[in-house]
């Protein structure tokens, strides 16, 4: 397998490059850089700026925004964005909701939806994770009830990511309490207006507001809102959850912190020179940096089989992405606190805290990304999954 790129597909790296460096504000892009939280109108500017010139969706069907490219294009898009410290589009917008509804939608919700997903005139959060139901999604207990031309929804969601925000949530709820339950789970989407939805934050380790508890209380939804067939969205929400396994690896993005701490580290003292005279360091990023190239390797193996594979079934090698990527992304993390030191705080707290160094977002960002081998299925839930799907285990 040839894994080199062709003269065409450098000259589109570039492309992108220029643009993303001279089009997104360089302000954004500094938070997204040093871990600062981004506030609602950084993400709609960002996304806004990618819709109108055509990449905001570029996976997406041409039909409905996408660019048509291939696989590989799109792998050089998502890792010069992340180079780039750009914002990614909305993952529960572009990466989640929207391909499910551009593949097992009808037609009048791909008109209604897809357009505001893209241009994010729709802010959407995910409704799968319950109390007791969250590696073990398909032991989600939130129920809809079919009365009429509306289904009546009862439960409880969690871990609800930028729920505060959002405009509308995509749900997975029990519509079939006697069948097996993987079998019993439809796909509803659901106007966050609706009455009956109430929505709690939680307060993360790191002092932000990041996630939320969200309630149905007797919500009513309309039929027409039902994604695909009642009781089959367990297999909308593997196909879903495919590509957010396959995004979570974020080799770009463990890319531009790995360059970061190379720099940082240059500037850093430590006794009579600087971070980067000591050996013991160097060899830990070399062996991120050695690691991250082998991932980079099975990425772009994964990326050139694609074209290959049926679009709507998962490729089990994404879970070894998820894993791997998330697990250095941790490492880069925890190399940029040991260089902030004694200015790291886990949780800011200023009067300006824009005023505040790169030093003081170091550890929250360390905090924030042990998540990352927990959600979309922990890493323990992909060791099974490969064991089974690979290994035939």
């Amino acid at each position: 397998m040839d894994l080199r790129f062709t003269p065409e597909e450098t000259a589109f790296r570039q492309e992108v490059r220029a643009f993303f460096r001279s089009e997104i504000p360089e302000e954004i892009r500094r938070k997204v850089s040093e871990g600062r939280s981004l506030a609602r109108e950084d993400y709609v500017t960002s996304q806004r700026i990618l819709n109108a010139k055509g990449w905001a969706v570029p996976h997406w069907p041409k039909e409905w925004g996408g660019q048509d490219w291939d696989p590989i294009r799109r792998y050089i898009f998502m890792e010069e964005l992340m180079q780039a410290a750009v914002p990614l589009p909305l993952q529960f917008n572009c990466f989640m909701v929207g391909p499910v509804i551009a593949a097992f939608g009808n037609e009048a919700q791909k008109a209604r939806f897809l357009p505001r997903i893209a241009n994010l005139d729709d802010w959407w959060c995910q409704g799968f994770s319950e109390p007791g139901a969250g590696s073990d999604l398909a032991s989600l207990k939130t129920r809809a009830v079919r009365e009429g031309d509306q289904y009546i929804v009862d439960g409880q969601k969690t871990w609800t990511t930028l729920g505060q925000y959002a405009d509308w949530i995509f749900c997975l709820v029990r519509t079939d309490p006697v069948a097996k339950k993987q079998a019993g789970i439809s796909f509803l989407l659901i106007d966050m207006k609706s009455p009956g939805i109430s929505v709690r934050p939680i307060i993360t380790i790191d002092g932000r507001h990041e996630v939320n508890e969200v309630f149905f209380d007797s919500v009513r939804v309309p039929a027409e809102n039902l994604v695909g067939e009642e009781n089959k969205g367990w297999d909308y929400a593997k196909f879903l959850l495919a590509n957010e396994r396959t995004g979570i690896a974020r080799i770009g993005l463990t890319k531009e912190r790995v360059a970061r701490v190379k720099r940082l580290a240059r500037e850093t003292p430590a006794g009579a020179g600087t971070m980067w005279d000591d050996a013991d360091f160097r060899a830990r990023v070399a062996t991120i940096e050695i690691e991250l190239k082998a991932l980079e390797i099975t990425q772009m193996r994964v990326v050139a089989a694609q074209s290959r594979r049926d679009a709507s079934k998962p490729d089990p090698a994404s879970s070894i992405l998820k894993i791997k990527g998330s697990e250095l992304q941790q490492a880069a993390t925890e190399l940029l606190v040991e260089l902030a030191g004694p200015l790291s705080l886990p949780a800011p707290v200023a009067n300006d805290v824009d005023a505040l160094g790169w030093e003081a977002f170091a550890a929250p960002t360390y905090l924030n990304t042990r998540k990352v081998s927990i959600y979309g299925g922990s890493n323990e839930i992909q060791r099974n999954v490969i064991a089974k799907a690979i290994l035939g285990l």
